[in-house]
């Protein structure tokens, strides 16, 4: 029976934020028992196990992120959309580190195609790509190109990285016109 209090949405909820406290490699299925005064066992009626429950992790954290970038580019297109969906992605990286992390992580291919929030994400991240009329396969590659772009840059700027006394946000806001410049001028494949 489980613990009175304990839910699977709760659990998963206390690994996000002790993702963010402690990092995401550090939630373990132990600290989270102690952070709810319980026995590692208990948490067994919640989640089949540390994988379940940083699948679990990775699912929420996704949807926190697509529903922020959403959010910024609704009603944008062209340069105005990829630069609210980078700003979005960028401050989600930043504010919220432990669960950025877990969104990394690789998905089972089956998980992945039954999630919502996966399946919102690749329509929003098409939708704000449809000014660039881009098809297939240069689309996937585009994705490729934003997501390395954007992720490198915050993995750097997260650890302090960038030491030189140019201001971050200037680099970051002309990272965002070359890749405007490159998707206008994206070569197509043949």
């Amino acid at each position: 029976m489980p613990r009175a209090g304990l839910s699977t949405d709760r659990v998963v909820a206390a690994a996000a934020d002790l993702a963010d406290e402690a990092g995401f490699e550090n939630v373990t299925l132990s600290a989270l028992a102690r952070r709810f005064g319980v026995k590692d066992a208990s948490l067994y009626a919640h989640v089949r196990g540390l994988d379940d429950l940083r699948t679990r992790l990775a699912l929420l954290a996704g949807g926190e992120l697509i529903d922020r970038i959403a959010a910024a580019v609704a009603g944008r297109a062209g340069k105005d959309a990829l630069a609210a969906f980078a700003d979005a992605y960028r401050q989600y990286a930043l504010t919220r580190p432990g669960r950025y992390a877990a969104t990394q992580i690789r998905l089972d291919p089956s998980l992945a195609a039954g999630s919502p929030a996966l399946r919102r994400t690749a329509e929003i991240t098409y939708g704000m790509l449809r000014a660039y009329d881009l098809e297939e396969p240069d689309l996937t590659d585009a994705v490729r190109l934003l997501r390395s772009t954007f992720h490198g840059f915050c993995a750097l700027e997260a650890t302090g990285a960038f030491a030189d006394p140019r201001d971050i946000q200037t680099s970051w806001d002309q990272a965002i016109e070359a890749l405007h410049i490159t998707l206008e001028n994206w070569p197509r494949a043949r």
